[in-house]
């Protein structure tokens, strides 16, 4: 039996999954402990993340507690885990996902398409103010920072008609009841690795990464490298409007990927491949080949718009 530490963000959402970590670990004998740290992109609420150096603010302060050994693993939301990780660190594990889709949350309005003209939607992902604005271009876009319980409250505070969030969180924390509709993926592509949990750890650790094994969703997986691969292909962080998601049906992965103009001026992106894929190296191939086909085709776009 090991005792180990599990680094994590103090947030509502962020304390259920290193619990839910910590049981999974607890299940398995080995006795486990939290600390909790505030991030930068905890602290940084008035401005966008894009403006402030997007996904790593979330992780840093995380990766000093592993690196000064006060912390042998972290969890993160995956799509927050920048794709390429200092030296020394690694992601050790991926566990099976929860619903990988978004969610609209409104007191007043059904869906999204129910909106007014000129109604104010609250999101600071430029992933999905893009797809909003495709979907409905004449919407105002505001934008919408803090924790799940902060944005909830700043649409009931009257701010926004309504708010994009990611299904998983709600459904994490019991909040089931504030969706009033998913967003299919068709309509609103999700990110790469969205719903998604990763652990991440020091590459050097090979008792942690051993301890972890058990809980790796090997599907999951799959699925999350080859979106991964897209985004670390596009240049992906929170200052891009990429979404990529791949499902598998059988062995063969499907993965559909976009690229939007957040201000609108543009058209949507869209391309997708398919492979037979069973290891990481397939996957990633994969992700590569869409990201190829989804660059040219954003090129050809603003070539155009230019």
């Amino acid at each position: 039996m090991q005792h180990f530490t599990i680094a994590t963000r103090e947030s509502r959402l962020a304390l259920w999954q290193a619990e839910h970590v910590k049981a999974l670990l607890e299940q398995h004998g080995h006795k486990v402990s939290l600390l909790g740290m505030t991030t930068q992109g905890d602290q940084i609420l008035d401005r966008a993340l894009s403006k402030v150096g997007g996904k790593g603010l979330f992780v840093k302060e995380l990766e000093v507690a592993l690196e000064e050994g006060r912390a042998d693993l972290a969890v993160h939301s995956l799509k927050d885990v920048p794709m390429e990780l200092p030296a020394g660190f690694t992601l050790a594990c991926v566990m099976e996902r929860e619903d990988p889709r978004d969610a609209w949350v409104s007191s007043k309005y059904a869906t999204l398409l129910d909106l007014p003209q000129g109604a104010v939607v609250g999101t600071s992902s430029l992933r999905r103010m893009a797809l909003v604005r495709a979907l409905r271009p004449d919407l105002r876009i505001e934008a919408l920072r803090g924790n799940l319980d902060t944005r909830l409250r700043k649409l009931d505070d009257g701010l926004y008609d309504g708010i994009v969030l990611a299904a998983a969180g709600l459904k994490r924390l019991g909040l089931q009841s504030r969706i009033r509709a998913i967003f299919e993926p068709q309509q609103m592509l999700p990110a790469a690795g969205q719903g998604a949990l990763g652990i991440e750890v020091r590459s050097d650790r090979a008792d942690v990464i051993a301890a972890l094994a058990p809980l790796m969703h090997q599907l999951t997986w799959l699925a999350v490298s080859a979106e991964r691969a897209v985004s670390r292909v596009m240049g992906g962080s929170c200052s891009m409007p990429l979404a990529a998601h791949a499902v598998f049906s059988g062995d063969v992965l499907k993965i559909n990927a976009a690229w939007g103009d957040p201000e609108g001026q543009m058209p949507l992106v869209q391309t997708q491949a398919l492979a037979s894929v069973s290891d990481t190296a397939a996957a990633v191939r994969l992700g590569e080949q869409v990201a190829a086909a989804l660059q040219a085709g954003v090129e050809q776009a603003t070539g155009k718009a230019h």
